[in-house]
């Protein structure tokens, strides 16, 4: 492919951003069809929740060695070779009727999906210079949110008129979709010079990654908290026909979207990923703690609480990924990113039926209520802001003279 690089750059951002966003539904949005498990296979809430915590097993299996494969093979190979067959599996889980084939069909689809997460991310990284990595992880981070409001406004109403065996089909066929266009347009970004095989020790020397994965770890069980169980408060709490709070919840997460655009052009322009992303932690803490009280004893306060913190839990996503890319370096990118996403799935891994089981014993205030208090740590266990890299001093001009031979005077 030829043509101008700044063109191939966004280029390549749409298509990481695509097989991103057409992942998504299976990956994280298939919360938004527990009632149609729950129906469908006779499961308890904590059951469906299990069911659908399937993707995220998957992907802890094969999250760091899509990253191996992205650093060694390219992109565009890994990012084709989890698409495809993830497709293809999704297709025979469309098929099957119970609930046991299903989630291990789940399960293989997360492995094969995980290759978006590190690969997509690495090509972004790849082709974009820092003073514009910001708003372009942004954009791809925007991906997941947009997928989630894909997933809550389309795959309910098709399970409800066509069953789940349609719903599971359409994620099937986004996928293969954005599998066929990464074969068809997709081109690695160059790489500098001996970044094929790392040599050293490797960006791990110190704690700075190993906070870094924490706190993002962190910040992703309110997200899920809130994401996962939000058309069941719509549709419980307040009494909403699932049509219509899906319709709501797919606006509320495409202005996610543009929250993570935002933080990622705040970050460019203060250039830290940092400072705003400890200050949008602190947000969300508050704006969840807010949603605990409103399901305790203020239902509308609480909705209004729910649609914010939509955008809010997904705000950081971008900054902290970018951060990771950014100090692992080219070579080291796409297992830094690998290990960054193995600690977030496993943090978020029970999340499902553990808040399932919690709100059928106690409610939802007291779940909501739990997830406040983890990105209030995850701003305390953030590193603080890189060392400014040496610059060497300006080399001293000769004087007038200097390094010629002295003329003779005798």
């Amino acid at each position: 492919m030829t043509g101008n690089p700044a063109h191939r750059r966004w280029l390549m951002l749409a298509i990481g951003t695509g097989g991103q966003t057409a992942m998504t539904p299976v990956l994280y949005g298939l919360p938004s069809l527990l009632p149609d498990f729950q129906k469908e296979f006779g499961l308890s809430l904590a059951g469906a929740g299990m069911l659908v915590s399937g993707p995220i097993l998957g992907i802890l299996l094969t999250m760091v060695g899509w990253g191996l494969v992205a650093d060694r093979r390219g992109e565009r190979f890994a990012l084709a070779a989890g698409l495809l067959p993830a497709a293809a599996v999704l297709t025979v889980a469309a098929a099957v009727r119970g609930a046991a084939a299903l989630a291990v069909l789940l399960v293989l689809a997360g492995a094969c999906g995980a290759s978006v997460n590190s690969a997509s991310g690495r090509l972004v990284i790849g082709w974009f210079p820092p003073h514009r990595r910001g708003i372009a992880m942004g954009v791809r981070q925007a991906s997941q949110p947009l997928g989630v409001g894909l997933a809550a406004a389309v795959l309910p109403s098709l399970a409800e008129h066509a069953g789940l065996p349609a719903a599971l089909g359409c994620c099937a066929l986004l996928c293969a979709v954005a599998g066929g266009a990464v074969l068809l347009l997709a081109v690695d970004p160059p790489r500098p010079s001996g970044t094929g095989r790392p040599r050293g020790p490797g960006p791990y020397r110190g704690s700075r990654l190993w906070r870094l994965h924490g706190a993002a770890a962190l910040l992703c069980v309110p997200q899920f908290v809130v994401a996962g169980f939000a058309l069941v408060f719509l549709t419980t709490v307040r009494g909403w026909p699932a049509a219509t709070a899906g319709t709501v919840l797919a606006a509320a997460n495409l202005a996610g979207a543009g929250v993570r655009l935002l933080a990622g052009w705040w970050s460019d322009r203060v250039g830290s990923r940092l400072r705003p992303m400890r200050l949008l932690a602190l947000a969300t803490a508050a704006d969840v703690l807010l949603l605990a009280l409103g399901a305790a004893a203020a239902p509308p306060l609480g909705t209004a609480a729910l649609l914010l913190a939509c955008g809010l839990t997904v705000s950081t996503n971008g900054l902290h990924n970018t951060a990771v890319a950014e100090h692992a370096g080219p070579a080291w990118a796409g297992r830094a990113l690998g290990v960054h996403g193995l600690g977030q799935h496993a943090a978020i891994v029970l999340v499902p039926p553990l808040t399932g089981a919690l709100i059928t014993a106690h409610g939802f205030a007291p779940a909501y209520a739990l997830a406040a208090a983890l990105p209030v740590a995850s701003a305390a266990l953030l590193p603080g802001e890189p060392a400014p890299a040496a610059v060497p001093p300006p080399a001293a001009v000769p004087a007038p003279g200097a390094g010629r031979p002295a003329r003779s005077t005798a």
